[in-house]
C-alpha cells in the first residue's frame, strides 16, 4: 500500500500537479503506510458507562459517546471484548474510556480504563 501511494504521489507530481496538491495528500495521510493511518485513528479513547458485563460470552454494554474512528454517534451497545481479563476489574455504573476497533465484521473492544 506504501509503494502504491508512494507511485501515485510521484506521478501526480511528474504530470504537473502543484505542490500544494502533493500537501493536500500528505496531510490526508496518502504518505503514510497503512500501520500509521490505522494508528493515528485508533489510538482516540471515547468515554462510556459500563451497563452490563458477560463474562461468559467475553462481552460488554456500554452506553457510549461517539466512536470517531468508527464514526459511530453515541449510543448503548454490547461490544465483544479482545482480551476477557478486561472484565474482571469492571461492574455496572463504572465510567470507563475504550478504544474499539472492527475486526472481521465484529466490534471489538481493544483497551478499556476506569476513568478517573
Amino acid at each position: 500500500m506504501y509503494i502504491l501511494n508512494y507511485l501515485i504521489l510521484t506521478v501526480l507530481v511528474c504530470c504537473g500537479l502543484p505542490a500544494s496538491h502533493a500537501g493536500e495528500l500528505q496531510s490526508a495521510g496518502m504518505d503514510k503506510g497503512p500501520s500509521a493511518i490505522n494508528s493515528d485513528s485508533a489510538a482516540e479513547m471515547s468515554e462510556a458507562e459500563v451497563t452490563r458485563i458477560d463474562t461468559a460470552a467475553n462481552k460488554i454494554g456500554l452506553k457510549h459517546g461517539p466512536i470517531k474512528n468508527l464514526d459511530m454517534p453515541g449510543m448503548s451497545m454490547i461490544f465483544r471484548v479482545n482480551d476477557p481479563a478486561m472484565l474482571v476489574k469492571l461492574q455496572p455504573g463504572d465510567k470507563v474510556k475504550f478504544r474499539a476497533e472492527k475486526r472481521n465484521g465484529a466490534i471489538y473492544v481493544m483497551e478499556i480504563q476506569l476513568s478517573r
